[in-house]
């Protein structure tokens, strides 16, 4: 059997089990979108792969929150949010969204502050 057809039929099985397959953050226009096309940001207070973004700061950055079922792998992880959830990471560095940015496709957090970064690859 070639790898094409054991791939298709591995995913065909996946499917049939109910089981839904999670994914990372995409790319696009050079950054890191969630899955309903909002920009991620990093922070430049992070350190260590904790989160230095809490309450207040939390209202405006909230994190970029996984799903119970996302898995990480590769340069994608999971650190805990503020609040003890399961926050997405890239390189050790958390992730977080904008609650300016009213649309997919804005960025307007990108600088905010001179800390406050698009996520990139």
């Amino acid at each position: 059997m070639t790898t094409g057809k054991t791939l298709f039929l591995l995913l065909a099985c996946v499917g049939l089990s109910g089981t839904a397959l999670a994914e990372a953050p995409k790319t696009q226009n050079g950054h890191f979108i969630d899955s309903k096309g909002a920009a991620l940001y990093t922070y430049d207070k992070d350190t260590g792969g904790k989160s230095a973004c809490t309450e207040k700061c939390a209202k405006n950055w909230p994190p970029a929150l996984a799903e119970a079922d996302d898995t990480a792998s590769g340069d994608w992880t999971f650190v805990e949010s503020h609040d003890g959830k399961k926050q997405w990471a890239y390189k050790g560095k958390p992730l977080y969204l904008f609650v300016k940015d009213a649309k997919p496709g804005d960025t307007t957090g990108d600088g905010a502050g001179g800390v406050w970064h698009l996520a990139k690859p």
